[in-house]
């Protein structure tokens, strides 16, 4: 590690070198986000997931750049030309935009006009022209119209070449475009002539202009997408006159035929090489800054799906609802395992309702279902209005599921893997059913791209959207903790210190040797060191193990301190988890050492409060509004229950019960100024909405929240 970096980073984060520093040695010694937060944060000073993770991003951008400014160095130092004052400049740089300015002159690049000029001998007279002294450069460039060279106008013009070229690796002259660009850029849109009516989807970037720096992350990226399908022409530009003006002032010295060249130079400078650099540079770090919003969008509601309240081990009736086809229904155990499975046609055209009945009271009767979980596509409304009307032998709660990514995980190979003798049908039943007893343990089976909560999620930089939700997964396994003898090996994958192989390792070893009884057990699995047994034992849970810390998010290092702790008030660890009072008696500044601190000692005491409590609250049931079922249902000022579906940064959808669902823009989500949707709603919370407007035709529904009470919700 550059000694330098813990400076830069804590500067650049406003964090102490310190913090920076140990957080920086625990990442280069392996540890994971999740330990590093939850684990050590004596030794980060209590950095959180969030700060840990932008501190490792800081890191790996700054070795990026080292690796870089290796090759540039190379590079300069093979064609002779390093000077120690350039390789010191080089080496102090650490400005992305900067280095490659100083690198410019210097970059091999394919053969240019400049280039071609110089090889015909014209660089005496670009260096005699920029002097500006010159009344008759024409008569001096005489002397150089020879072999390739036609004549003096011939040689003028390769001269303003190189000059040109001098220009647009100037540092000064490429940062006086840069800030004209950061200032006064305008992006802009046109529909290509002839292809208006394949582009209607585009139809309000046809003549789109938006200032650069204000422009919003979904518009800017439907510009670039209609761009990318060949429909929309897209640029971004600064006040020309102002930019060229500006570069006059820099390179013109005069007022006579040598200057009017050099003029000449410059505006081809800016023209050919300057503008489109720069346009270039901003567009991709437009389109970066675009992509890093959505990405955002795209993670938090990503997170807020995965954390949703879960029904828990409850035996569960899975229904994906369908007309034509029928019914899907299957049952499960408490443990998610499929126990059965059969169509029902309780609809039009096959339209069986009592046959359909009488196998649901059966099913229901025999697996002793606790629940019935509706996927929320086609036919759903019906099959829960059917369902509500029915009477079983028990109380069974009804809930409607988001299926949104189940066909995607029907078809796929762990889909196979897991239900080898079964169709896609069944397979995506039992995925809704899954869904409703943990949200989380089921989702991470489905590419995120799939789950139908992201914003342009397909437009964005696919390696940096990947790494995002993969740690935000990571994140969410990690804080929810996972039950050891139950997890499935896609699900431990995610779990600090552990991988693809490890994670089946222990699935392995589960098979052979029965359930875990103590997290001790887990060095037994193959290719399971001391480093892995440290990072993720603190987040798999045992229930009902030998040790009954073993069901808490206390790290097996901390067990120590508790036992210590049990037998300073005469008990035994058991006791001291069920007794409040005890706990109370408990002084953890007197189990304070060189290693151990408060934040560790507090996160002790209230694990010991909550042992084996998942952190996601608790699951509720939803109605839709009983009379509407289609659009033409709908009319303006109806007041109406919903669930948020999906967040922008424009607004948030929310399904009210029907085929389409409802956009309330971000100016109607609160009777103030919001500009952020996440800071009024979450994905999948109850709201209260107002019909504001319903387009028919388009299929489109404006909806409101300001001004409806939410008190129910």
């Amino acid at each position: 590690m550059n000694d330098i970096f813990p400076r830069m980073i804590a500067a650049g984060l406003d964090l102490a070198e310190k913090q920076v520093r140990h957080t920086l040695n625990l990442l280069d010694e392996g540890a994971t986000i999740p330990f590093i937060s939850r684990y050590r944060k004596e030794m980060t000073g209590g950095l959180d997931e969030v700060q840990v993770e932008a501190v490792k991003e800081h890191y790996e951008k700054l070795k990026e750049t080292g690796r870089r400014k290796e090759t540039i160095l190379s590079t300069i130092d093979g064609q002779g030309k390093l000077t120690p004052e350039l390789k010191q400049r080089i080496e102090a740089c650490w400005d992305n935009t900067e280095l490659e300015d100083i690198y410019l002159p210097y970059k091999p690049k394919r053969k240019t006009r400049a280039e071609a000029a110089r090889q015909k001998g014209l660089e005496p007279l670009a260096t005699l022209l920029m002097l500006q002294r010159e009344a008759h450069p024409e008569t001096r460039a005489q002397a150089f119209v020879r072999g390739e060279v036609k004549d003096a106008a011939d040689a003028l013009k390769g001269a303003c070449d190189i000059i040109a070229e001098q220009v647009n690796e100037n540092e000064r002259a490429r940062q006086t475009v840069r800030a004209a660009f950061s200032r006064q850029g305008v992006i802009s849109a046109k529909v290509i002539k002839g292809k208006e009516e394949e582009a209607d989807k585009y139809r309000d970037y046809f003549q789109a202009s938006d200032p650069l720096k204000r422009c919003s992350s979904h518009r800017l990226l439907a510009m670039r997408r209609g761009e990318a399908e060949g429909l929309l022409r897209v640029s971004i530009s600064p006040d020309d006159e102002d930019c060229v003006g500006r570069l006059e002032r820099q390179f013109v010295r005069g007022n006579n035929t040598s200057s009017h060249y050099v003029t000449d130079a410059v505006h081809d400078a800016y023209k050919r090489l300057l503008k489109p650099s720069i346009e270039t540079e901003f567009a991709a770090l437009s389109k970066e800054r675009a992509d890093d919003e959505a990405i955002r969008v795209f993670v938090s509601n990503l997170r807020q799906l995965l954390l949703a309240p879960p029904l828990g081990q409850k035996r569960v009736m899975g229904i994906d609802p369908g007309f034509r086809t029928g019914c899907k229904v299957v049952c499960l155990d408490a443990q998610g395992n499929l126990l059965h499975n059969e169509n029902i046609y309780p609809h039009p055209p096959v339209s069986k309702p009592k046959e359909a009945w009488q196998k649901l009271q059966k099913m229901v009767e025999a697996y002793k279902v606790e629940a019935i979980a509706i996927g929320n596509g086609t036919a759903s409304r019906e099959t829960e209005e059917f369902l509500k009307k029915m009477r079983f032998d028990r109380d069974v709660q009804v809930f409607v599921v988001s299926e949104q990514g189940a066909s995607v995980y029907s078809a796929s190979k762990l889909a196979r893997e897991e239900f080898p003798d079964y169709d896609v049908t069944v397979r995506g039943a039992v995925s809704i059913a899954r869904r409703l007893m943990d949200p989380l343990a089921e989702l991470v089976k489905i590419d995120p791209k799939s789950i139908g909560v992201g914003q342009y999620q397909h437009d964005v930089d696919q390696g940096k959207l990947k790494k995002s939700l993969d740690q935000t997964v990571e994140s969410c396994v990690n804080l929810v903790g996972v039950n050891l003898n139950t997890a499935s090996s896609y699900l431990l994958t995610y779990v600090s210190g552990l991988g693809p192989q490890l994670a089946q390792n222990i699935v392995d070893y589960r098979a052979e040797h029965g359930a875990f009884t103590s997290r001790k057990e887990l060095l037994k699995v193959p290719r399971m060191g001391a480093k892995a047994f440290e990072q993720c034992a603190g987040f798999l849970r045992i229930a009902n193990g030998t040790n009954p810390l073993d069901n808490t998010a206390v790290h097996p290092e901390s067990y120590g301190i508790v036992e210590q702790m049990a037998c300073d008030l005469g008990c035994t660890v058991s006791e001291l988890i069920a007794n409040k009072e005890m706990r109370l008696r408990i002084k953890p500044e007197r189990y304070v050492t060189d290693t151990v601190g408060m934040p560790t000692l507090k996160d002790i005491l209230q694990e010991l409060d909550k042992p084996g409590r998942d952190p996601r609250g608790p699951i509720k049931v939803f109605e839709f509004a009983p009379d509407v079922h289609t659009i033409d249902d709908l009319a303006e000022g109806m007041e109406l229950a919903g669930i948020v579906g999906n967040i922008t940064n424009f607004g948030a959808f929310v399904d009210i019960g029907i085929k389409e669902n409802g956009l309330i823009h971000l100016s109607q989500l609160a009777d103030r100024y919001v500009s952020d949707p996440a800071e009024v709603v979450s994905i999948h919370q109850h709201v209260r909405v107002k019909v504001l407007q319903v387009d028919k035709d388009r299929k489109r529904i404006s909806l409101t929240m300001r001004g409806v009470r939410q008190d129910s919700f």
